[in-house]
């Protein structure tokens, strides 16, 4: 019987540092970056466009003492640094499992990493390459969500995929509330009367403005990125209802 097909032909994938994480206190570890390359290499080769953001905080999080009283436009612009070496090791990942990844940063670091221009990130999408954007919106005060919000529009995604530890939007915190419930969808207005947090206000306003969709889904579950991308009753849908 032959695959369904994705109801999705472009994809933003927001992942958080921590994330990458696994069960490491902090940075990279090298098993849970595999898992998740692999995962992202099924789901380009049923022909979706893929980019991505990622956050800093798996890096970040170690230097969080020596962050205290920091003038917070310094923290932010390290937080972006920290960015860039996830892409990094992300990008290197995929290009080990055979996936051709291009880093783009929205700060000027060319000796490291290109740096972002639009119509060049959607050439290498059209060409089938995974684009990495780095350094968050190149700006101090917004988050990674915001940039992934940002990225996504830009692009033309027609979904931003925020992979979070839970598999979706619950009633309640499921870790505390055994009757919690998953919403299988529902629209931004309710997520905002319900008072959610399923993204920093900056980045939801964004989506909900451009009428860009939200899928909040489960990184951890295996055959989670492909059953979103096939349409299938996997995590939270936000909508513009």
């Amino acid at each position: 019987m032959p695959e369904s097909a994705p109801v999705y032909r472009r994809v933003l994938l927001k992942l958080s540092g921590e994330s990458l994480m696994g069960d490491d206190a902090f940075g990279i570890n090298r098993a849970t970056i595999v898992r998740m390359v692999d995962e992202i290499a099924e789901v380009t080769r049923m022909g979706v466009q893929l980019a991505v953001v990622i956050g800093g905080g798996n890096i970040f999080r170690g230097m969080a003492g020596g962050a205290v009283g920091m003038d917070r436009a310094t923290a932010d612009y390290m937080g972006m640094l920290a960015t860039v070496m996830n892409s990094l090791a992300l990008a290197d990942a995929m290009n080990k499992s055979g996936l051709i990844a291009r880093v783009m940063s929205a700060i000027a670091i060319e000796q490291v990493v290109e740096p972002y221009v639009r119509p060049k990130a959607l050439q290498y999408l059209e060409e089938g390459k995974v684009v990495v954007f780095a350094a968050g919106t190149g700006n101090p005060f917004f988050t990674t969500d915001t940039a992934a919000a940002l990225r996504g529009a830009e692009i033309g995604a027609e979904v931003v995929l925020k992979a979070t530890k839970v598999d979706g939007v619950y009633t309640a915190d499921p870790m505390k509330d055994p009757s919690a419930t998953r919403f299988a969808q529902l629209s931004f207005d309710e997520a905002m009367s319900r008072n959610l947090g399923i993204m920093d206000a900056t980045a939801f306003a964004l989506c909900r403005d451009q009428k860009l969709p939200i899928k909040v889904f489960s990184i951890l579950k295996h055959g989670a990125l492909k059953r979103v991308v096939l349409g299938q009753d996997e995590g939270t849908l936000v909508f513009v209802g």
